[in-house]
């Protein structure tokens, strides 16, 4: 049997941040935000790191699929912005939550870390390591970016997503098909330039601003409209479907211009994307399990619905799955 997700939810900090506040700082206006990222607003979360986000949307889950914490037998934790450089957060999130028989770790993937977590924990339970598998994406991108630059701060925000994981009870339905994508050339435009082993931290490195995000804007959005277009209708044309066949395109929230690129490649209608940038920002390994979450919780999202879950980000780091929706387990 296929993967699916049999459970879903999401958590974005109280504190709402409207465009009108970088106005008073930034040479910055809400129309210049708006018009080119989609942005309206963002969510801050303050004190604490992102296990915080992530444990009331685990909870959720739970209550939602009737089980116990201790069912769980794995923990992923997709994220740019751990709660430490080490343990992982995944043990954090296990301890905390109480799933006392799960192991996990921390994955990577920038942008596309819920899509590259979806395809570990599909390999995870169908070959039988796992049973459920708790798929966490989260980041604080206000942990590493600069409020005072003005073509960053504006573009993210703090959230968390998460699933559940496990087989499916119908072989037609669940995560049918992935088509992922990596390439190292992306690293001189979108990386962080110290914090890591080649360039530890220090006053230097302090000062000189390099434990924040540092992007090319230009080149990667270049890169992004033709990498997440392309993918996906590279899985629609795999998989014979027509744009009229999928229920819901769900697009990473990183610029509307790049989310209305793709769904006009893949000659998908406005009506069939699910776009929440305008109250979250680009919330990095959140955006597309929160948007799947709101929809869901919305009634949107209905049983053997075909969504397109596509991505890309940093790395570079781009891809597509197939999910044809399958929640009904009881």
């Amino acid at each position: 049997m296929p993967a699916t997700i049999t459970a879903i939810a999401h958590y974005a900090p109280p504190e709402v941040i409207p465009n009108s506040f970088f106005e008073e700082y930034l040479d910055t206006s809400n129309e210049w935000i708006t018009s080119r990222t989609g942005i309206e607003e963002r969510h801050f979360l303050g004190e604490g790191g992102i296990s915080k986000m992530i444990l009331p949307a685990a909870k959720q889950c739970l209550e939602q699929r009737e089980i116990s914490p201790e069912e769980i037998d794995l923990v992923i934790v997709c994220t740019v912005t751990p709660d430490h450089m080490f343990p992982s957060t995944a043990s954090i999130v296990a301890h905390e939550l109480g799933a006392k028989k799960a192991w996990g770790f921390d994955m990577e993937a920038a942008c596309s870390g819920f899509l590259f977590g979806l395809a570990n924990a599909k390999a995870m339970v169908e070959s039988g390591v796992a049973k459920k598998v708790l798929l966490c994406g989260a980041d604080k991108m206000t942990s590493i970016v600069d409020m005072n630059d003005r073509s960053h701060a504006i573009l993210f925000g703090d959230a968390a997503g998460v699933c559940i994981v496990e087989e499916s009870n119908d072989p037609d339905m669940g995560i049918l098909d992935m088509i992922l994508y990596m390439d190292g050339a992306g690293k001189s435009s979108l990386h962080m330039k110290s914090g890591g082993s080649v360039s530890p931290p220090s006053h230097e490195t302090v000062d000189r601003k390099e434990h924040y995000v540092y992007q090319d804007g230009q080149q990667v959005f270049k890169a992004a409209v033709t990498g997440m277009a392309d993918v996906s209708l590279e899985i629609i044309e795999k998989n014979n479907l027509k744009p009229e066949d999928v229920a819901w395109l769900v697009p990473h929230q990183a610029n509307m211009r790049i989310i209305s690129a793709t769904a006009n490649r893949m000659g998908i209608e406005r009506d069939q994307v699910m776009i929440n940038i305008q109250k979250y920002g680009n919330t990095t390994a959140a955006t597309i399990p929160m948007a799947i979450s709101e929809w869901y919780q919305a009634g949107k999202v209905k049983q053997g619905d075909n969504l397109v879950l596509s991505s890309f980000g940093a790395g570079y780091a781009w891809g597509a799955i197939l999910l044809k929706w399958n929640m009904n387990q009881k």
